[in-house]
């Protein structure tokens, strides 16, 4: 798909934001570069509820690694008819509509003429809610797609690689009064939930701190062919900073109230040299390799800090072009307490022992999410331990009960815009640089996500 340059909502082209950046902002003696006016054109912002409904009709765009898997988990919700599987490969589509038929359902219309198709999907499907689980670059032409044609909308992460694009989400979402749901799974991941539970139970006290990251060995995912037309190299190839913030920041965001009582306020960032991907293509396709050949821009490890608005700190890390274990750090800090993953393990003043860890197990009796206890045994065997089910079950409760999503189109913004305000901030010498408000103000009074059954 080709692109061209977008505009944020002020009408300023990205490259017009980057020379401001750059000139403008310093020669006032800012010293922070832009990403965004943080000014939007049309509608206000707004909490999106739909009536009740009895029954959820979902067409599904993109079945492959991932797609497939939701289309699982939605076989396995009661209440949801699947109406509709649009892919690219002709075979994916057949096979969804196999699985779907087998669970006693309709088949579903299928859709794989060409790259645009999820147009056609959108315009002519009685659809309640379009799922998109494509290649990076599709996420918001689906989204806005099924939001213009009177669909809900939800995508796998991120939402969106521009700034200009997580606008896009947003007003789109304001105009048509639709959800628009990024599908953050590591939201739903048990101890996750767990810590969440803790934190509005009081036991860390007040929260001050977070750290987590992306921290996995892709090179065979980005060069072993693992993915259609090696879409995922040519991020790395093409862009330097957090590719992929989502899964470390949104439990983080959860903890610390972001969009719902504070807000992401600035960051700085800065890459390590690029060397993962160019020796492991040498060494295992060959030094004539097009990807052996090829400059790799984006750094091996990429360190981030963000500042929110009330004064607390996040630490953000993505590596993964270089060998080692995987980890999303999953550290939370506060005046009474501390929660760390990998392994995961907690500390809290007056009930651990000295100043060593204790077992986190120690406290799921206590401390287990009730949406684990209540719907846990139908995750089981999902995705990624079950989380993806979790994620899935929500997102279809919340529709069908005419209920606000868990994650909105201000989350999906967010979490998203971090990746391109990094990679400013990274080629502007680590400037800071400032995070959009995406909410205009009504981060403030926001309510907090609650402790959801």
């Amino acid at each position: 798909m080709k692109e061209k340059e977008g505009t944020s909502a002020s009408g300023v082209s990205r490259r017009d934001f980057l020379h401001i950046g750059a000139a403008g902002l310093a020669v006032a003696g800012l010293g922070m570069a832009s990403c965004s006016t943080g000014k939007k054109l049309s509608t206000k912002p707004s909490v999106v509820t739909n009536e009740p409904m009895e029954k959820l009709r979902v067409g599904f765009v993109g079945t492959g690694m991932q797609g497939s898997g939701h289309v699982r988990n939605f076989i396995n919700i009661e209440n949801v008819e699947i109406k509709a599987i649009c892919d690219l490969v002709p075979e994916r589509v057949e096979r969804m509509q196999k699985w779907v038929e087998q669970s006693g359902r309709p088949k579903p219309a299928g859709y794989s003429n060409g790259e645009y198709d999820f147009i056609r999907m959108c315009e002519n499907e009685d659809l309640d809610l379009v799922y998109t689980a494509t290649p990076w670059n599709w996420h918001v032409p689906v989204c806005v797609a099924a939001m213009e044609n009177g669909k809900h909308a939800a995508t796998e992460v991120p939402a969106a690689v521009t700034i200009d694009d997580c606008w896009k989400l947003v007003e789109t979402a304001e105009k048509y009064n639709k959800h628009c749901v990024m599908m953050e799974n590591c939201n739903y991941e048990r101890r996750a939930m767990m810590v969440l539970n803790m934190i509005r139970q009081g036991l860390l006290g007040e929260i001050l701190h977070g750290e987590g990251g992306y921290l996995h060995d892709l090179r065979n995912y980005k060069l072993g062919g693992l993915y259609q037309g090696d879409w995922r190299v040519y991020h790395s190839m093409k862009r330097n900073g957090n590719l992929y913030p989502t899964h470390g920041l949104g439990p983080i965001a959860w903890y610390m109230n972001i969009n719902r009582g504070d807000r992401f306020d600035y960051l700085v960032s800065m890459s390590s040299p690029s060397r993962g991907l160019q020796a492991y293509a040498k060494e295992k396709l060959g030094p004539d390799h097009e990807f052996s050949k090829a400059t790799y821009k984006l750094g091996d490890i990429n360190t981030s800090m963000i500042m929110t608005q009330k004064g607390r700190t996040i630490y953000l890390s993505h590596d993964t072009n270089l060998p080692r274990p995987y980890s999303r750090i999953d550290m939370i800090q506060g005046t009474k307490g501390i929660v760390q993953g990998y392994p995961d393990r907690i500390h809290i003043e007056g009930r651990t022992e000295g100043h060593g860890w204790e077992d986190i197990e120690n406290y799921r009796e206590e401390y287990d999410h009730p949406l684990w206890k209540s719907v846990g045994d139908k995750a089981a065997g999902a995705g990624h331990g079950g989380m993806d089910y979790l994620e899935d079950y929500r997102l279809v409760q919340a529709i069908l009960k005419g209920e606000p999503t868990d994650l909105d189109v201000y989350d999906a913004a967010a979490w998203s815009a971090i990746s391109e305000a990094t990679e400013i901030s990274v080629a502007h010498g680590s400037k800071p640089v400032k995070i959009p408000d995406f909410t205009r103000g009504m981060w403030k009074t926001r309510e907090p996500i609650g402790i959801v059954v």
